[in-house]
């Protein structure tokens, strides 16, 4: 037999190159499979192409190593047909590979067919030689080439499959995945060459017809290196943008999971809010239906809780809010929810077995709220009222559960607050009224049915006339004169009150142009704004723009804000107040001592007017108390170079009384009522000259 020899430095290159090649080819792997359409196939192609070559480049640097006493040369044929059975062979196992689900026989099956195909690419290689007589071959080290080849193609594949991440980990596992498959092709490869024995007399038919080693390892290599490089340099930068494109996804997936709560849940309370009860309530009637039970709709609102925001603001507010729903969630049991309506108003569905159930509910909730709460240094007490609505008897749908709920929630406040009340069909009978006077509400500005009517105010004690009050009048077609108790709290709660606003500024600035007119140039006009209309911010130009449209002196307009208005968010009604005493109006602080006064924001406050409540007027000649507030409140005024207004004088005492005290003006029905322009001038026509 011919000698043979080996380059020790081409087979450690021989080893180097598989082990690339093995470490590319399992990185592609991962991103075959972590793909679809296109772009999978073009890394099925790209891995195939990197694993092929690298096999073969493994093997013909392992052939340039190997040497033999006599010239060498390859076939074209036969060595272009290795190649494609690398790289088709390659492409089998890494699609294989590559599944989402592996089965261990599948993965057995692309072993087999991955070490089957580096076998034959390296006797098909050896067979491009050409060599005559041909090749002796131990039949039993053939086997256990190819047995190599299979077992260490199963145990790469079988550890890239581990490797989805690039961690520090996860990569130097697919590096031993890596070691594993170049050892494996070069132990089938030079096991295979141990195979071989080549005859005394052996010759290359190919040396000179075919290819020549030399030039064939330097294509080889270059070429081989090159695909691996540029595979491995794709590989790295997708794995790269894989990465960015995970946390992106990540970050998007928080952002929409944090979306969603905020839809679905109150922003203050953390509670669900409207869209998540509607959904509650809806599944719950679903499962009523189906036999799984019965269940209660609660109506929560609370009482006095608009005094304790007026008083103390905002954030006293709504830290309140925030304590009394941590109480109300965790007084409930588990299989109940709660949600937050908006405002003060929370609705809670509780499992009910029967009504008893749902009122000894209702009545821990009524004492949870009831305890005192320590914010800011104020104790706080407020109290709840319940409706409740059961399934199926009082609705059979969400929406009828809500609106009887909601409907015994005002019966119980009517009641005196501080309890509950269960749903009756009598109870819709209002709701319904509430619903049509809305309706012709809406429609009363358009339909010219508000009216304005005027109660005098009088210099102390009984005269002249100063000027007049403008108090709304509702004129309603069918239902005749409406009172403002009866429209006047809608209109604040559907916001309709700032149209109704606008209209009576316009319609008290056209009066008090008329009166001018007509002679009566030193009367002033004093107009009530709303909460709402207060904190509007197109406050300022409305008042501006009926001035100028009527051309009324400024400063025959006053403004009346409440007490607790203007204590609401002090600094702020500073602001408007201000840009309101700008235009040259007066302002004047209604119903003061009612609220929760506060003197350091009082003094401050561009006021020239206090009016004090008729309810303290009114029990002036049997509570002492009431005499010595009225007269604390005109000697506080006084000392601030305020004008003192008092309403609700409806005796000769209290007219003597308020006189001594030093009230400028008086109003009252023992002066004169509220009457429309007309009967007002004719009304008053007696006192029309010292006034004029």
């Amino acid at each position: 037999m011919l000698p043979v020899n080996y380059h020790p430095a081409l087979v450690v290159l021989s080893i180097c190159v598989a082990i690339l090649a093995s470490y590319t080819a399992l990185g592609m792997a991962n991103r075959v499979r972590a793909t679809a359409g296109i772009a999978r196939r073009i890394w099925l192609t790209g891995g195939a192409l990197a694993m092929g070559l690298g096999i073969w480049s493994m093997h013909f640097i392992g052939m340039l190593a190997f040497s033999l006493p006599i010239s060498l040369g390859y076939d074209v044929g036969l060595t272009t047909l290795s190649v494609v059975i690398a790289i088709v062979s390659s492409a089998f196992a890494l699609n294989v590979a590559s599944q989402p689900q592996l089965s261990a026989g599948k993965l057995c099956g692309a072993a087999v067919l991955m070490g089957a195909g580096i076998a034959a690419m390296h006797y098909v290689g050896m067979g491009a030689m050409r060599m005559d007589p041909g090749i002796s071959y131990d039949t039993s080290v053939v086997i256990l080439s190819i047995a190599i080849a299979i077992v260490a193609s199963g145990a790469a594949l079988w550890i890239a499959r581990r490797t989805d991440t690039s961690s520090l980990r996860e990569r130097l596992l697919r590096l031993g995945a890596g070691v594993i498959m170049g050892l494996a092709i070069v132990g089938m490869h030079y096991t295979g060459m141990a195979a071989a024995s080549f005859p005394v007399g052996t010759v290359c038919l190919a040396a000179g017809s075919g290819m020549s080693a030399s030039w064939l390892a330097l294509l080889v290599t270059t070429v081989t290196l090159g695909v691996l490089a540029i595979a491995l340099v794709a590989a790295l930068l997708d794995a790269r943008m894989q990465q960015r494109t995970a946390a992106l996804s990540f970050s998007l997936e928080a952002a929409n999971e944090e979306l969603i709560r905020l839809a679905l849940h109150d922003t203050l309370t953390g509670l669900p809010n409207r869209i998540l009860l509607q959904e509650h309530v809806k599944r719950s009637v679903e499962q009523g239906q189906r036999g799984r039970g019965t269940f209660a709709v609660m109506f929560v609102d609370l009482d006095g809780f608009k005094a304790i925001n007026d008083a103390y603001g905002h954030h006293t507010g709504d830290a309140l809010l925030v304590s009394i729903a941590q109480r109300l969630r965790h007084e409930l049991r588990a299989e109940d929810s709660i949600a937050r309506l908006g405002g003060d108003e929370f609705v809670v569905l509780a499992s009910a077995a029967d009504p008893q159930d749902a009122a000894q509910l209702a009545q821990r909730l009524i004492d949870v709220v009831s305890a005192p709460v320590a914010l800011s240094e104020h104790l706080l007490l407020v109290t709840a009222s319940i409706g409740i609505a059961m399934f199926p008897g009082d609705g059979d749908s969400g929406a009828s559960l809500m609106t009887n709920a909601d409907a015994a929630m005002y019966h119980a406040k009517s009641l005196g607050r501080a309890g509950y009340c269960f749903f009756e069909p009598s109870m819709n009978a209002n709701a319904r009224e509430q619903l049509r006077l809305l309706q012709d509400l809406r429609s009363a500005v358009a339909n010219n049915e508000f009216e304005l009517y005027y109660q005098p105010k009088f210099e102390a004690p009984a005269g002249p006339v100063v000027g007049a009050e403008a108090l709304l009048r509702w004129h309603h077609p069918e239902r005749g004169l409406v009172p403002p108790d009866r429209f006047i709290p809608l209109a604040e709660k559907t916001g309709l009150i700032l149209t109704i606003d606008a209209w009576v500024i316009n319609e008290a600035c056209r009066q008090l142009r008329a009166w001018c007119d007509s002679g009566h140039t030193a009367w002033n006009m004093a107009v009530n704004l709303s909460a709402l209309q207060f904190q509007h911010a197109g406050l300022v130009d409305l008042v501006r723009d009926a001035l100028a449209r009527h051309g009324v002196a400024a400063e025959r307009l006053t403004l009346e804000i409440t007490e607790s208005i203007a204590m609401r968010d002090a600094e702020a009604s500073m602001d408007v107040l201000n840009r309101l005493v700008a235009l040259g109006v007066s302002i004047s602080i209604d119903d003061f001592g009612t609220g929760y006064s506060s003197l350091m924001y009082l003094k401050r406050l561009p006021a020239t007017e206090l009016k004090i409540d008729q309810g303290f007027v009114s029990q002036l000649e049997h509570d002492g108390d009431d005499a010595a507030i009225i007269s604390a409140i005109v000697a506080l005024a006084h000392k601030l170079g305020l004008n003192i207004v008092a309403e609700g004088v409806e005796t000769p005492e209290q007219q003597d009384f308020l006189t001594r005290l030093g009230c400028n003006s008086l109003q009252g029905f023992l002066l004169g009522h509220p009457l429309p322009a007309a009967q007002f001038v004719t009304a008053n026509a007696h006192i029309h000259g010292a006034a004029a």
